[in-house]
């Protein structure tokens, strides 16, 4: 075989794609795997600590989440809780801390009262917090800057003493560690590969990048809003285009919030609600976030790919259709103006702090700064087809031994999950084998539904 030619060849070496590379290793009999990455280290874009709120998505606090939604979130989060464990990596890469939704007022707090009884069975360890409970684990949401207590009912929903945090920058780099390491199949890892070109020559897919030509039989886009870009140059989800929404975080300047704290979601929005988190590089320090902002390019603080944003979205009056379905609502409507002013500076910080005082009552200006450099760009997939935005994953499996990824959050969480069914796939379609039994042994808890 050539040694530029593999079984398999992944492009992309995010959370995703790094999760991939170790399932195949570790779990199928395939010969040679080869994983190619753009920039010079792995998940230096949305899976880095500064792009994400390093949550482990576990669907128990994620009040827009169905009960279906969350069982299955549920599952693929144990996935990377297990295999952190199994290598040890408790209180390092994965950590444990206090996590609540806060519901405020009379609607919101009814809300999560019936929410936490639909979803107690699914979560056991869940518990209701009533103010007085709230004042003790984290007075923070309860008290205003006088020293008062806020005047609303106020209910807290949530866990301690469960994984709730992860560093998914170094996940990933866990992830190719132990791929490498392993040594059961021949793989390679090669950075500063800008992927420009994808065709099917034969049996077999060209790979062409900015340091080389590569050939595999079986090829998965696990790029972010590239891996459309690049399916979109190969003829592929033409009826999909992408819709780039950036965060941006505010960090807190003092010691505020003992845990995680999310706000129960508007199901009119389409976006994360704000919350607040304890983040792993500020030492602990609170994280309040994200904004919600339109940004026309497909990376964050990389240089260009704004002609590439415009080749990806594709506009037609499918994506108008959608654009104006979502504006004429609102909500959503006032929502977007909202999250335009977070980006217009000396409005920005007074504006965001008024939002986020519906967690912190005692939050002022002197507490937050705005985090410079934190943030990332999420994927959002239009379904020209159906005329809506897609909320979560999309994948496009051809069939024809190519399949693009697109997995916006919970995509973290979710990276073992995905890397098993593109294992089943791959594995279907070269004829190869994979070891389920080993797998659901290692990382999954129970029978698989």
């Amino acid at each position: 075989m050539n040694p530029s030619t593999y079984d398999v060849l992944i492009v992309g070496g995010g959370i995703s794609g790094a999760a991939l590379l170790y399932a195949l290793e570790r779990y199928s009999d395939l010969g040679s795997l080869c994983l190619l990455e753009k920039y010079s280290a792995l998940a230096t874009l949305n899976s880095s600590a500064t792009s994400n709120s390093q949550t482990l998505h576990c669907g128990d606090i994620e009040t827009n989440y169905t009960l279906e939604k969350a069982a299955k979130v549920k599952r693929t989060a144990k996935m990377v809780e297990k295999y952190c464990l199994q290598h040890g990596y408790e209180n390092d890469i994965i950590l444990a801390h206090q996590k609540m939704a806060l519901g405020v007022g009379y609607d919101e707090v009814n809300f999560m009262t019936k929410r936490h009884e639909e979803f107690s069975n699914l979560y056991p360890y869940l518990r209701i917090y009533d103010r007085d409970t709230l004042k003790r684990i984290e007075p923070a949401v309860v008290y205003d800057a006088d020293g008062m207590e806020r005047p609303e009912p106020i209910v807290g929903v949530g866990v301690q003493g469960e994984y709730t945090t992860v560093d998914f920058k170094r996940l990933s780099d866990s992830f190719v560690e132990n791929a490498m390491r392993g040594k059961q199949i021949h793989t390679d890892v090669f950075f500063n590969q800008h992927v420009m070109q994808i065709e099917k020559r034969g049996e077999l897919f060209e790979v062409r990048s900015g340091g080389g030509t590569y050939y595999a039989r079986f090829v998965v886009v696990d790029a972010g809003a590239h891996s459309l870009f690049l399916a979109h140059r190969m003829g592929y989800g033409l009826d999909f285009g992408i819709l780039p929404m950036a965060g941006s975080f505010y960090r807190s300047t003092r010691h505020i919030l003992n845990g995680k704290v999310y706000m129960v979601q508007n199901p009119k929005l389409p976006f994360a609600a704000l919350h607040g988190d304890p983040d792993l590089l500020l030492g602990g320090l609170t994280r309040f976030g994200p904004t919600a902002l339109m940004l026309p390019k497909l990376e964050r603080y990389k240089r260009g790919t704004y002609i590439d944003f415009l080749r990806t979205l594709r506009f037609d009056h499918n994506i108008a259709s959608i654009f104006y379905d979502l504006l004429k609502d609102r909500d959503i409507r006032n929502y977007v103006l909202r999250n335009f002013l977070f980006e217009v500076p000396w409005l920005n910080k007074r504006l965001f702090v008024r939002d986020a005082r519906k967690i912190v009552p005692s939050l002022q200006l002197s507490d937050i700064e705005y985090a410079a450099g934190f943030g990332g760009v999420r994927p959002q997939v239009l379904d020209k087809k159906q005329r809506k935005l897609l909320l979560g994953e999309a994948s496009i499996d051809t069939g024809e031994g190519i399949v693009f990824n697109m997995t916006p959050s919970p995509g973290a969480t979710s990276c073992l999950g995905n890397a098993r069914r593109d294992v089943e796939t791959v594995c279907a379609y070269l004829g190869r084998r994979f070891d389920h039994a080993r797998f659901d042994a290692e990382l999954t808890e129970g029978d698989r539904p």
